[in-house]
Order: structure tokens, then sequence, then C-alpha cells
């Protein structure tokens, strides 16, 4: 297993961003914050998650591939009621439909709304 290309997303620095073994990259989860001012990129939902997509696509691009091969995502919400908002957004980033978990928690790092951890296929398999 070898540590992968590393963007800024990860602010904080405390863990990889993502870690390759064989074919697959394992992101780790990432939440709202702007890798360039280091807080969250707002108080809403809406803006949250839209950063938590820009944090993970900038992950797999530096490695080589698109939004498009990652095949499950964990999605962590602080409030179920944000639920529909959430997959709103979701669904226009993720159009490839990875197979996907969605659960409520007590809270996230620094009071996050949302957190999605994803996986990905560098290359492309038989199975799909």
């Amino acid at each position: 297993m070898t540590e992968n290309k590393t963007s800024n997303s990860n602010a904080h620095k405390i863990l990889s961003d993502s870690r390759k073994a064989g074919d697959i990259l394992y992101l780790s989860g990432q939440i709202g914050i702007d890798p360039k001012t280091g807080k969250m990129a707002g108080d809403d939902i809406r803006s949250q998650i839209e950063q938590v997509v820009k944090n993970i696509k900038e992950v797999v691009e530096a490695n080589g591939i698109g939004l498009e091969r990652i095949i499950k995502t964990n999605c962590y919400l602080s409030d179920i009621n944000d639920y529909d908002v959430f997959n709103e957004v979701y669904r226009k980033h993720f159009t490839s439909l990875p197979v996907r978990t969605c659960i409520s928690v007590k809270g996230l790092p620094y009071n996050a709304l949302c957190e999605i951890e994803a996986i990905a296929l560098l290359r492309d398999s038989d199975n799909n």
C-alpha cells in the first residue's frame, strides 16, 4: 500500500488524503473546509457539500482520474433533515451513481454538516 499523491484539500494534515492499494484508491473523509482559507466554506449544507465535492475532486484528479471513477461513498450528515438538499447536490456531481451509504451522526469534526469518504478505481475493470 502506498500513500498517494496529495492535494491541498486536507487542510489539517493529520492523515493522508488517500492511499493506493493495487488498482483501488481509498480517500479519507472530506469535510467542507476550503483549503485556501482553512475555514468552512459556509454554514449551510449546500455550500459545505459543494466544497466537499471540490476537495474530493482535487484528490482524485491528483491521481489522474475523475469523479466518475468513484465506486463507493460513505456519507455522514450531522442533521438528517439535510438529506434532501444533500442528495440534490450529491446527484449533480456523482453522476456515475456510486454505491452509497448515508447516515446521520451526532457530530463531525469542526462542526461540519457533512463528510464524504470514497473508494475509486484507478484502472478499468471488467466488472463495472
